[in-house]
């Protein structure tokens, strides 16, 4: 009787515990790593947000309890909108890590409805779930996309700059007068100058304004590509060495390198 009382003493002191911090950090014992479509809503007033999506969780995820993992948020183009998550795998870092068990970032690739474009109230808000439910490290929260993607990266940005350590838009375009309040974020943006879907002027508008208050923003265009330069650049691994060497704060977070 003895035994069973200190059992459900304990049961109780952990189950105190628990409530008193919240709830705990998804673990590699009760989730499956590598990439599997997800579900989001919630409840915002009367509206209801949320996405379909993808996760994907590096191989290692919560072999270490205690470590923290930079997280990339990818934006799609308008052609993998609709209703079949398996769009999404098409391009970009959803697509590489379906080869890639061992990918260094956990990746958040939402898909967007038919017709409509990016929302940044409901992605703040999908991250803010995954963020709360799985081992990130919120100083190494990542931003790109591609195309619409594009668009939508320089657009959630915008609304939120403190909450990202980096971004890289490729072939979108933005609102230059949000340039003041993306100054101080790292940005690297790519465009093809043949592309006849989005303009390059779309991104040098963008470079051009972060360059006038201060950003010191790269900017690869390249000569040769159309619309399609998301291919060469999601291929690069400086890319992800660029990402992991800018964490949002250096002293919680120090930059890492990609294992080759």
């Amino acid at each position: 009787m003895k035994k069973k009382t200190r059992k459900r003493a304990t049961a109780t002191l952990l189950t105190l515990l628990s409530l008193a911090t919240g709830p705990a950090l998804l673990t590699a014992a009760e989730v499956a790593t590598g990439q599997h479509a997800k579900h989001f809503e919630k409840k915002t007033g009367d509206a209801t947000v949320g996405y379909e999506y993808l996760l994907f969780l590096p191989a290692d995820y919560g072999k270490d309890p205690a470590k923290r993992w930079p997280l990339m948020l990818f934006l799609h183009g308008s052609g993998e909108r609709g209703t079949d998550i398996n769009l999404v795998k098409k391009h970009g870092p959803p697509k590489i890590v379906e080869h890639e068990p061992d990918f260094p970032f956990i990746v958040v690739s939402p898909q967007c409805p038919s017709d409509v474009w990016w929302q940044p109230a409901a992605l703040s808000a999908l991250l803010d779930d995954v963020i709360a439910n799985y081992q990130v490290d919120p100083d190494r929260v990542y931003l790109t996309g591609l195309s619409m993607g594009g668009f939508g990266a320089w657009a959630l940005a915008a609304q939120e700059p403190s909450r990202f350590a980096a971004i890289v838009p490729i072939c979108g375009g933005g609102d230059p007068r949000s340039a003041e309040k993306l100054k101080d974020l790292p940005i690297w943006v790519f465009h093809g100058e043949m592309d006849s879907s989005v303009p390059i002027q779309r991104s040098q508008e963008m470079v051009d304004a972060l360059k006038a208050v201060g950003n010191d923003v790269k900017f690869t265009h390249y000569p040769d590509a159309g619309h399609d330069c998301w291919t060469r650049t999601y291929d690069n691994p400086q890319l992800y060495e660029w990402l992991l060497a800018h964490p949002r704060n250096p002293e919680k977070s120090p930059p890492t390198a990609v294992k080759k």
